[in-house]
């Protein structure tokens, strides 16, 4: 009966598994050239000899950067009665050809050391100042439940020893935030989007979301939103740009 029931092996010509098979070959020694490529091209920026014009524009840019950074701190007199929500969501749009010291330093506070990640911050005078310092390099906004919840879902990491663990088990959430309570993924997307009190703890223990780069994105601009630009709080429409690189 089992011999009668057993469906018969489909056939597959000769020629279609050859085409298959240097497919697949041809697959591998593409990423394989790729990979080289790139290797490559990193090799040879290290080595690159810069023009003393190159210095000088670095230089130029850098003390821009600082003397504008000086003067947002002047000017720029946020604060948390300013925000609608308690929440953001920040992202590095820029990379740190033109940065001065101190942004590069608080960039590093707010873990945001590559561009595309992202973090979690609930909003207070502190975070608000480093905000205004790295503004060009960064936009934030107020991201809402359905956002919170997929990005720990399908993008969140969590810190165990000191190394970056992906969260595909309760078990590693409730060991490292067990004892404030916190259990199971829905206990941390409960707690970023409430920004509850255990909320530092939280955020410190989700590692910085990677953001994907979609193939059409567009250059950054260092203007703030508001004025036409990309950076800088974004409010509400930050949830449309986490769809674009979710």
């Amino acid at each position: 009966m089992a011999d009668e029931d057993a469906k018969p092996l489909n056939y597959v010509h000769e020629t279609v598994l050859k085409k298959r098979k240097n497919n697949e070959q041809w697959a591998i020694n593409r990423r394989e050239q790729l990979a080289a490529r790139k290797n490559r091209n990193k090799q040879n920026q290290q080595f690159a000899i810069k023009r003393p014009e190159d210095f000088v524009k670095e230089y130029r840019d850098k003390e821009l950067d600082r003397v504008q950074c000086k003067r947002r701190l002047k000017l720029t007199k946020l604060t948390e009665v300013d925000l609608k929500s308690k929440l953001l969501f920040v992202i590095r749009i820029q990379g740190k050809n033109d940065m001065c010291p101190q942004t590069r330093k608080m960039l590093k506070r707010l873990r945001l050391r590559h561009i595309l990640s992202g973090v979690f911050l609930r909003a207070n005078s502190g975070v608000l100042r480093m905000l205004t310092i790295v503004e060009p390099f960064v936009t934030y906004g107020y991201p809402n439940l359905k956002n919170v919840r997929e990005l720990i879902y399908k993008k969140g990491r969590g810190t165990v020893d000191k190394k970056e663990v992906p969260l595909t088990d309760n078990i590693v959430v409730e060991q490292a935030l067990g004892k404030h309570g916190i259990i199971c993924i829905e206990d941390l997307v409960h707690e970023i989007a409430n920004v509850g009190p255990h909320f530092r703890e939280v955020s410190a223990f989700l590692w910085p979301f990677r953001l994907k780069k979609p193939e059409r994105f567009p250059k950054m601009k260092k203007k703030a939103f508001k004025n036409g630009g990309d950076s800088g709080n974004r409010e509400e429409h930050i949830n449309e740009f986490i769809d674009l690189l979710n």
